[in-house]
């Protein structure tokens, strides 16, 4: 049920508008066809009434022998009079009470009835099952002559499958009869042609124009989500349009505001960092200048080595400290060639690298800050793995790069952690391995600035496996361009 209810804020706001149309639209068509039936009934029923008053006076002032030849010509199909010694028996089934009261108490006034003399009514439905099966001809419902059943009949495909039946009998002179049997104009059928076209062009209009109005309320949403995604991937991006309702106007503002103080917030990091990077370096300078003078050799390289590991955990975490505010700026490149080339260095420096055989993969991506991920997980593999198999796929929506070693892995209850800034894992905190835990945490920020994700998982047959997932460039995309 709930993957049938749409997600955005557009697809529900515009159903709970079509669900409000369809509701209203459906009581409204039932609350017009109930008073349509009422009125057509209503004013149907009192031109029969007249037809049955005018037709009681001409027969009871015209001479007895008139009176057939009356009776006989008013008679047709739809309108059936019968000059019998009986009224019509009790209908009881179906019978409308308040119908039949209402005509009665009309003839009584209008004809001054007397005392004894009143009619006898009977208005009453009946289901035409001949109706029901389409098999309607006309003067089907009429019965013989003298039947207690006539009633009158209609066109073949003109009325409902219900038909409405008005008995009269009125008393003559001589203890005769005046027997009437005629229908009572129905409301037709709720769902006509005409209507159906009608409610079917209304609901098209407002459709219309509800998608065009949930459209522009929902849109300004949709951009500031927009512009949220691309502030997470450049501090430098264009601020927002302050456009649209007041709300709107007030979230984008805000948003500006934000991506304003972040930038500023970044700025002075890295203009305190690379300062304090500056400032740091010059006393190591100096310090390197003054152990040259050592005479004894082993202390000498010991302590220059301790200035080396200082001198990289400065440029790491420079490096690491500006990665927030790194733009990237994609162009077409050949992927398999771009590690072909870093294995190929790597293993001219006697690393032991390797890459499996790959078919060309064409990415837009940064070639630059993509080869210092790269070569960060290489480096990570060969310290800690002892050797890196480089390998890359195009798996379709998405494209793997790989980087297999074979070491004892990382506990599983740690893989998330290593990939926190400064984490290291015990066994690593040694000169021999060295590092400051900033190399996965460097990687993974290159691979998000790429809409990227970066998985660590232990291999079954042994070792760590470093995957890098990139989607596949999406078409007409811009490139980011440096200021």
């Amino acid at each position: 049920m709930r993957r049938l209810i749409p997600q955005s804020l557009f697809g529900q706001t515009l159903t709970i508008l079509l669900a409000g149309l369809i509701v209203s639209s459906l009581v409204g068509s039932w609350i017009y066809s109930s008073d349509r039936e009422e009125a057509v009934r209503a004013v149907g029923g009192l031109a029969v009434a007249e037809r049955v008053i005018n037709l009681a006076r001409l027969v009871k002032d015209a001479p007895r022998e008139w009176q057939t030849r009356i009776i006989e010509a008013s008679s047709d199909n739809t309108f059936v009079v019968q000059l019998a010694a009986n009224p019509f028996a009790a209908t009881t089934a179906g019978n409308d009470g308040a119908t039949a009261g209402a005509m009665k108490r009309l003839l009584v006034e209008r004809l001054s009835l007397q005392a004894g003399e009143e009619p006898v009514v009977y208005v009453s439905s009946f289901r035409c099952e001949d109706c029901e099966r389409g098999q309607d001809q006309p003067g089907h419902h009429e019965g013989g002559e003298g039947s207690e059943h006539a009633s009158p009949t209609h066109e073949a495909g003109e009325r409902p499958a219900w038909f409405a039946k008005l008995q009269i009998s009125l008393p003559l002179e001589g203890n005769d009869w005046l027997n009437i049997a005629t229908g009572l104009p129905e409301g037709g059928a709720m769902l006509s042609g005409r209507f159906v076209i009608s409610m079917a062009i209304m609901a098209a209009i407002i459709l219309a124009v509800s998608v065009w109005v949930v459209r522009r309320v929902t849109s300004p949403l949709t951009n500031l989500a927009r512009a949220a995604h691309r502030l997470g991937e450049d501090l430098n991006s264009p601020p927002m349009p302050e456009a649209g309702t007041t709300e709107t106007r007030q979230a984008a503002h805000a948003f500006n505001v934000m991506q304003a103080r972040l930038r500023a917030v970044i700025d002075s990091r890295t203009k305190t960092l690379a300062a304090i990077s500056h400032d740091f370096r010059t006393p190591l300078t100096l310090l390197r200048l003054r152990i040259e003078n050592v005479e004894n050799a082993a202390e000498r390289e010991r302590m220059l080595s301790t200035i080396a590991d200082l001198d990289a955990m400065v440029a790491a975490t420079l490096e690491f400290a500006g990665g927030g505010a790194r733009q990237i700026t994609r162009r077409r490149t050949d992927l398999t060639a771009l590690l072909a080339s870093i294995v190929d260095d790597l293993a001219d420096g006697g690393l032991p690298v390797a890459m499996s055989p790959c078919q060309p993969v064409i990415h837009e991506c940064d070639p630059v800050i993509l080869k210092r991920a790269v070569t960060n997980l290489i480096d990570n593999a060969v310290k800690y793995g002892g050797s890196a198999l480089v390998g890359i796929r195009d798996l379709g929506p998405q494209i793997e790069i790989t980087v297999d070693d074979e070491g004892p892995g990382i506990p599983e209850e740690q893989l998330s952690h290593v990939l926190e800034p400064l984490y290291r894992l015990e066994e690593s905190r040694s000169r021999e391995t060295g590092g400051m835990g900033l190399g996965l945490a460097i990687a993974l920020s290159i691979v998000r600035a790429h809409d990227g994700k970066f998985l660590l998982s232990n291999r079954p047959v042994g070792g760590l496996r470093a995957a890098i997932l990139l989607p596949h460039s999406q078409p007409g995309r811009a490139p980011r361009k440096k200021p």
